[in-house]
């Protein structure tokens, strides 16, 4: 698909309707295929309100991921989402043991960039009012009700004010002033706000109007924008546009995480694992581990009280 954006009729300004649609999206790979079908499992049991559920991943692992279709869990190929012209590769620099994503209107991208880009092209391929973003690695523990992040016809952004201000956020100030070049804001605007969090909602409106802003700015398209850099985060870019362009149109503020998350480090002993756990913040109905930690699967299935796979 190589098409340009057309924003949705008042898109960001309009309040939803009163009874909102929501769809969860999930990008993962096949290294997190396991990881990504226990999450599928604890959806399932424990989450409410799912209109639907886009698992997005690279067209050679497609087949593998069909197996968690539902009539309600749908896989997507990001042939069907990204532009062609952007074709992945066995990476020779790592051996072939890793991906790359070449063109000549990007900088060669790894998997990472491109599940952001995912995440950001499926607002053109979903239906639903809202977004929910849920990374294949996390697994629900509580009851949840995505109706969480809707409230007076607007929906939840994730921001934690001024935290970018502060020591060790680097990285973080980068993908936050490239978010700002490629929503075309006045460069003396810098944002100290962090939006980034797993298990956050964006509305579908606004990501159509967001992508026609940067289209329009630059005269290219936004995966263009996007990717001429290598440092860039789609939270960042979606944040900023919501506070700095819509200036909070349809949209407001919460800084509770609902996924309590392990980083870094080393995989969790059983204690260990049932203390982070049962020091999950009241409002967390989730968790997750990161898959480069390496916890093993059947660990979190005993653990989280399914048995095993």
């Amino acid at each position: 698909m190589n098409r340009r954006f057309v924003p949705d009729a008042a898109a960001g300004s309009d309040p939803l309707r009163q009874a909102p649609t929501a769809a969860v999206v999930t990008a993962s790979y096949a290294p997190d295929f396991e990881r990504c079908r226990l999450l599928c499992e604890t959806m399932d049991r424990q989450v409410s309100r799912v209109a639907h559920h886009y698992v997005l991943v690279e067209h050679r692992d497609v087949a593998l991921f069909r197996q968690l279709e539902t009539g309600s869990r749908t896989v997507v190929d990001e042939r069907d989402l990204l532009p062609r012209w952007l074709r992945v590769v066995d990476d020779p620099a790592s051996l072939f043991r890793r991906r790359v994503w070449l063109s000549l209107k990007t900088q060669p991208l790894r998997g990472w960039h491109v599940q952001q880009l995912r995440r950001i092209a499926i607002a053109a391929h979903a239906k639903e009012d809202v977004l929910v973003f849920c990374d294949s690695d996390v697994a629900f523990v509580r009851p949840f009700d995505l109706s969480a992040f809707c409230r007076d016809g607007k929906v939840r952004l994730f921001r934690r004010d001024g935290v970018l201000s502060g020591e060790g956020h680097e990285e973080h100030r980068i993908w936050s002033r490239n978010a700002g070049s490629a929503l075309g804001i006045d460069r003396s605007k810098v944002s100290t706000h962090d939006y980034i969090s797993t298990l956050i909602a964006w509305r579908r409106q606004t990501v159509t109007a967001m992508c026609a802003r940067i289209e329009k700015a630059h005269g290219r398209s936004w995966v263009e924008v996007v990717g001429s850099k290598r440092k860039f985060s789609e939270c960042m870019i979606y944040g900023r546009y919501v506070d700095e362009v819509l200036e909070r149109a349809g949209h407001f503020h919460g800084s509770e995480e609902f996924c309590r998350v392990h980083w870094t480090g080393e995989a969790l002993s059983d204690d260990e694992f049932r203390r982070f756990v049962a020091a999950m913040a009241p409002q967390q109905v989730a968790i997750g581990m990161q898959s480069f930690i390496g916890t093993d699967i059947g660990r979190i299935r005993r653990l989280i009280g399914l048995g095993k796979s």
